[in-house]
């Protein structure tokens, strides 16, 4: 099962760091694959959740183990003409990824082609995850998780 740190974090929130190139490199070398919030504007490319905020270029987003989150048209558009493994998503149910992943909201139905986005700790969402087989999770405690 693939361990996918949310916006590079591992062991928890930490809106300080998450999403930036170090953060990112960290959870790589740590070898969980990693989504990343990415922005294209005027072909400038950049990380960020809610704007776009740490620069960043192609090369770096080429790296096989990201899990591209385009957040706005220009990004999505432009990830379109590559081969890279991007999703679009706002609250959906369910996405699929380019790569044909099943990006799963919260406490969604699971198959072995989804990942579980951001399960609970609490309610056993995770451990459910596991006994469905499903592809992965995504979770800002892929370290605790592993």
């Amino acid at each position: 099962m693939r361990l996918i740190a949310h916006r590079g974090l591992m062991k928890g929130p930490n809106h300080d760091v998450e999403n930036s190139k170090l953060q990112i490199m960290a959870a790589l070398e740590r070898g969980f694959d990693v989504e990343v919030d990415v922005w294209n504007i005027r072909g400038d490319w950049y990380l960020g959740h809610d704007m776009p905020t740490y620069q960043t270029d192609i090369i770096f987003l080429s790296e096989p183990r990201l899990w591209i989150h385009a957040k706005n048209l220009e990004a999505l558009y432009e990830l379109s003409k590559t081969k890279l493994n991007y999703f679009w998503h706002q609250q959906d149910d369910f996405t699929l990824t380019s790569h044909g992943y099943i990006w799963t909201y919260p406490n969604k139905q699971l198959t072995e082609h989804s990942v579980c986005v951001m399960p609970n700790w609490h309610d056993g969402e995770i451990r459910s995850a596991k006994e469905a087989g499903c592809y992965g999770i995504c979770s800002d405690y892929v370290a605790l998780i592993k």
